[in-house]
């Protein structure tokens, strides 16, 4: 190609995030039911769609690997892949929070109980957001996988 032929072209190489209409890089982990964890970021996650990628917490642009919704329990979008081990979590509401959205307390299949508020959710859907009744929570907000869910109970 001569000069003259690339002089209008923006030669800046650009990360993905660059790019007009990429989403934004999300912190994930994803777990499933037989207790695997994947950990790394993902950029595709919805949640009407049976697939999302993650990749690598080293390389978040690298290549992503394929997330079944089938095969999960959860998503947890996190604040650090690491979290806080020693933190002992509030599973309980203060008398002056005032979160906006259904209070709900949900039990997993494998006994995990999680507090939180959601927007609306149903069982018949592939799952639905809860944001975390802790604020100090290391999880911003869980995907619960509907058929990952033993039970919802509104507090």
């Amino acid at each position: 190609m001569s000069a003259a032929a690339g002089k209008d072209r923006d030669s800046t190489q650009k990360k993905p995030m660059d790019i007009e209409g990429a989403a934004e890089l999300q912190k994930v982990v994803a777990r499933y039911r037989d207790g695997k964890i994947i950990k790394g970021f993902t950029r595709n996650f919805f949640a009407n769609k049976d697939l999302f990628h993650v990749s690598p917490p080293d390389n978040p642009y690298g290549e992503g690997k394929i997330i079944w919704m089938r095969e999960l329990k959860a998503v947890f979008f996190v604040r650090d892949f690491n979290g806080k081990p020693e933190y002992r979590e509030r599973r309980k509401y203060k008398a002056e929070d005032s979160p906006f959205g259904r209070r709900v307390e949900i039990t997993f299949s494998d006994g995990e109980v999680q507090v939180g508020v959601t927007m609306g959710y149903s069982l018949e859907r592939v799952g639905f957001f809860i944001t975390p009744a802790d604020p100090g929570s290391n999880n911003r907000k869980i995907f619960a996988v509907s058929t990952a869910v033993e039970s919802v109970r509104r507090l």
